[in-house]
């Protein structure tokens, strides 16, 4: 008699253990609640993009070499002509 009680003892303490396992896997999957948003990095100011006037390729304007009234991306182009 006591083995039987001491079986079905186990076998209750098994179930009683997985059912907690269980329990505690499907509280993880949950997402939660209240949710603070990921910090915004502050945006950054949109400079002007201007065009070489030599290979026609397109640079911010804080970068550009100014000659002759036309814009270029180096100085070795103000030497080139413009195309």
């Amino acid at each position: 008699m006591s083995r039987v009680i001491f079986w079905i003892l186990l076998i209750g303490l098994v179930v009683m253990a997985i059912r907690a396992k269980l329990k505690g896997l499907g509280a993880r999957q949950q997402p939660p609640l209240h949710r603070e948003p990921p910090p915004q990095a502050p945006l950054a100011e949109i400079e002007t993009m201007t065009q070489c006037a030599h290979c026609g390729i397109h640079f911010p304007a804080s970068e550009a070499v100014h000659a002759d009234g036309h814009d270029y991306c180096s100085p070795g182009h103000v030497r080139l002509p413009p195309q």
